[in-house]
């Protein structure tokens, strides 16, 4: 099997170009188009087609790490369709979604500072929930009602989560390290 670097990473896996997926259908769809690019498949051929291989299996990596994430997911679909979700530019959010921002903060600051692991857990269990939440938004978003332009703030929103997420983590970390 050869990929074609033409296809888009849903083409690549057969999958539908859609937001919500089968996790389960991308992942056997990944092993499957691994195994068959493996690197070590072409260990004997010529310099050429190693260097092929490698540069297909790090496509079908990159395929796979891009659909199975939520947020990567919808970043790719939102450029499929040329819409750029500026995320290093375009920093403004609506104020309600700022204030949670500035009380996450806060409460992560609070628990990291007093030691409170538990807390942080707590944090950590209901961000999870609001991301959840945020990415049914989002598949709605891209999937439904094709707005795209609410997507984008979508994607911008889950960035800002991400983040909150590997900072509890990384409190945790420390605190427990």
């Amino acid at each position: 099997m050869t990929t074609e670097f033409s296809q888009d990473f849903f083409q690549l896996f057969g999958l539908s170009r859609r937001f919500a997926l089968d996790s389960q259908q991308l992942e056997q769809s990944w092993r499957a188009a691994a195994a068959a690019v493996h690197p070590d498949r072409y260990a004997s051929s010529p310099d050429a087609e190693k260097r092929m291989a490698l540069m297909q299996a790090t496509h079908v990596n990159e395929a796979y790490q891009t659909l199975k994430s939520p947020l990567r997911r919808g970043r790719y679909l939102l450029s499929l369709q040329g819409v750029d979700t500026q995320e290093e530019t375009n920093t403004s959010m609506p104020l309600d979604f700022l204030m949670a921002q500035m009380e996450w903060r806060e409460s992560i600051e609070e628990a990291r500072d007093s030691s409170d692991v538990d807390a942080l857990e707590a944090l950590s269990s209901r961000l999870r929930s609001d991301k959840r939440a945020l990415e049914a938004e989002l598949g709605n978003a891209l999937d439904s009602t094709a707005d795209l332009d609410a997507a984008a703030v979508m994607v911008r929103k889950l960035r800002f989560l991400e983040k909150l997420d590997q900072e509890i983590g990384d409190a945790i970390e420390t605190l427990l390290g």
